[in-house]
């Protein structure tokens, strides 16, 4: 897929857990898990804006797009 989640990256500049972050999002550290491991078919933008206002970033920060080769 040619979205790549950089959360774990994030969360370590922060140095905040997963389950912290999940905690302030307020979502499972399951789901969170799904996001940061790429498996997430969608993400809510409502979650994307407590996920950068928890970690005090943009979600450019946190999503990166890498065109596939053909």
């Amino acid at each position: 897929m040619p979205i790549i989640v950089n959360l774990d990256v994030m969360l370590a500049k922060r140095k905040m857990s997963s389950g912290e972050l999940a905690e302030k999002v307020g979502i499972t550290q399951a789901n969170l898990s799904i996001l940061k491991t790429g498996k997430a078919k969608a993400v809510r933008f409502s979650t994307l804006e407590s996920i950068c206002e928890a970690l005090g970033c943009q979600p450019g920060d946190i999503l990166e797009y890498i065109p596939e080769k053909e």
